[in-house]
């Protein structure tokens, strides 16, 4: 599939299901297989793909007793969503083969066993000399079959399998310190968005689904992954210049006031990545990272965005992200700031030392 294609909407899947003994009996687009010497399982059509999804009844989210299944019917009912935030990027799966109780997996290589539709990119990390056959969604069928292997969150790259070494997405991380509020990331939010509206970049918020919110630009995949992450600390200075009581750049951790918000500009370092727009987090709420219109900022709790809420919203307002491919942003204002910075005096941490 090219780039620029989208798998069909959530109205051209199947809707039909079929009870069987010790089965979920909702009318939900699926078919439980009774297996005889197996837990019991259930089968997914997903547009022309069927994926079985095993020990479907497995409680992964503690707080609410929601379940493996209940987690898949999340995503194929935001279907559209999670796909366009991940299309053709290389994606680090956050797996939970227990559910949350257990263990949690960061994984980069795909896992094992995947059916031969499912898409990979293969990268190469310098730091190891080895390679990673990262997934690469193109379609909402990888995307069930990744949480029929126990994939909770999504954490895709900032670059296309095209070239992984040239991002097309600049990613504004607003993380509050530890004695920051969200309130405070409210108003950080704005004065984004303020700085954002003069340089004539469009962004698109959402919450991160944890206590902090995320705003994406599309930009063109003309910079390297450096050149991109300087850009991005050009504008989180200035962010800091207009609201000094409230904001922080400070790279080590220790430096930080922590009633300040930092703006991490080091999420747009290679091989860095945050969940995607649509991915649930693993928290006991299964709350989800979740787009939002800026005249929600203000109002928003993103406790409130769960696997639960979401596929209504969804059906309600449709992607939010829908159209960031067609406002493309040029980043040479901010290599200019970033420039100016340098000059007097700012230095660009090195991103191969940790911040904390």
């Amino acid at each position: 599939m090219s780039r620029g294609q989208r798998p069909g909407t959530s109205e051209d899947r199947s809707a039909t299901s079929t009870r069987s003994t010790g089965g979920w009996s909702k009318s939900t687009g699926v078919t439980l297989l009774p297996v005889p010497t197996k837990p019991p399982a259930v089968e997914i059509e997903v547009d022309d793909k069927v994926v079985r999804v095993s020990n479907p009844d497995r409680v992964y989210f503690p707080e609410s007793g929601a379940t493996k299944l209940d987690l898949v019917m999340y995503y194929l009912g935001v279907g559209d969503g999670i796909v366009n935030a991940l299309f053709e990027r290389p994606c680090m799966l956050h797996r939970f083969p227990k559910g949350l109780a257990g263990d949690k997996v960061h994984q980069k290589r795909l896992p094992a066993g995947a059916p031969p539709w499912v898409e990979t990119v293969r990268l190469h990390f310098p730091r190891w000399n080895r390679t990673a056959d990262e997934l690469c969604v193109t379609e909402l069928g990888s995307v069930i079959w990744a949480v029929q292997m126990s994939t909770v969150e999504f954490h895709p790259w900032n670059s296309r399998r095209e070239d992984p070494e040239k991002p097309d997405e600049w990613r504004i991380d607003l993380d509050p310190g530890p004695l920051s509020d969200f309130a405070q990331v409210q108003r950080v939010a704005h004065v984004t968005r303020e700085i954002l509206d003069e340089l004539g970049a469009v962004g698109y918020p959402k919450t991160s689904g944890g206590k902090g919110l995320h705003v994406y630009v599309r930009i063109g995949p003309d910079h390297g992954h450096q050149v991109v992450r300087r850009a991005a600390l050009g504008f989180a200075r200035e962010v800091e210049r207009r609201a000094p009581d409230d904001v922080t750049t400070a790279w080590w951790r220790k430096d930080r006031d922590p009633h300040h918000l930092f703006v991490d500009y080091n999420q747009n370092a290679r091989d860095h990545t945050i969940a995607a727009a649509y991915s649930v987090r693993g928290f006991p709420d299964a709350r989800v990272s979740a787009p939002v219109r800026w005249d929600e900022v203000d109002v928003c709790d993103p406790h409130d965005f769960t696997i639960f809420t979401m596929p209504g919203r969804y059906s309600d307002l449709g992607d939010l992200h829908a159209d960031i491919d067609d406002h493309v942003f040029d980043i040479a204002p901010l290599l200019e700031w970033a420039d100016r910075d340098e000059r007097e005096g700012h230095e660009v941490p090195d991103e191969s030392t940790a911040s904390d």
